[in-house]
């Protein structure tokens, strides 16, 4: 489920998985953690990450495995890979990267996005939650103001207010991600490891506390979330009662 091509010092990673618009399954997750830390292991410099299609990633796979015991791990996991690996991770987002989709553009280092390109994270029509990491990274991203709008409201935003906001660094596509990735690739690497741990070190290392664990945990295990589920396939729209 992941492509992989190398230029000199970048590598490319992509998302194959089109039929399902590139949504994330925790074989997938665990796929690309592998396919990261395996690049890393080969010398890369930089790292490209795509999606195959039209799409760069539509979210987590609501008719596989998400709400199955583990999920969350296998992608919260994934996610800190690329947070954490010693090099620049660019996302060439070439579609829409909704939900988990927008988590993995948060994750990378770099935003290279197509216009048609839009973000979004509807967890609350869903009946489910993120954890910390990803509300505090997006604040860091987009400023307090749009991070609640997009989190409260359930709201997406355009390329153009990505740009706007911050959130992307360039318009282009793939070709556009590989060349700068090329660019950055001839830098000292040892610069950009030290860089990368710097603007990384954004309040997204804070442990949850306690009460905010139990809360997500709450949602995710909630008859409101089986709701969602439920309309979903139904084709409805759900009806929350708050437990």
């Amino acid at each position: 489920m992941i492509g992989t091509s190398r230029d000199g010092h970048v590598v490319t990673l992509e998302l194959q998985r089109p039929e399902r618009r590139n949504a994330l399954s925790a074989a997938l997750c665990i796929e690309l953690r592998e396919a990261l830390e395996k690049a890393v292991a080969d010398e890369a410099r930089v790292i490209v990450l795509t999606g195959q299609g039209t799409a760069f990633c539509a979210g987590a796979d609501l008719s596989g495995d998400v709400y199955a015991e583990g999920f969350t791990d296998h992608l919260l996991g994934m996610l800190h890979t690329i947070d954490s690996i010693p090099v620049p991770v660019i996302a060439a987002v070439n579609g829409p990267a909704i939900g988990a989709g927008t988590q993995l553009a948060l994750a990378a280092d770099l935003r290279v996005v197509s216009p048609e390109a839009r973000f979004g994270v509807p967890a609350a029509k869903l009946g489910i939650t993120v954890d910390k990491w990803t509300v505090r990274r997006l604040v860091s991203l987009v400023g307090g103001g749009p991070a609640r709008t997009m989190m409260f409201g359930a709201e997406t935003i355009s390329a153009e207010e990505a740009y706007a906001r911050g959130l992307a660094n360039k318009f282009g596509d793939l070709v556009t991600a590989q060349e700068w990735a090329r660019t950055i690739s001839e830098l000292a690497p040892l610069s950009l490891r030290h860089l990368k741990l710097v603007f990384n070190d954004d309040g997204t290392r804070e442990p949850q506390t306690e009460e905010q664990l139990a809360a997500l945990y709450e949602a995710w295990g909630s008859d409101d979330a089986q709701e969602a589920r439920a309309a979903r396939l139904e084709k409805r729209a759900p009806e929350f009662r708050g437990r």
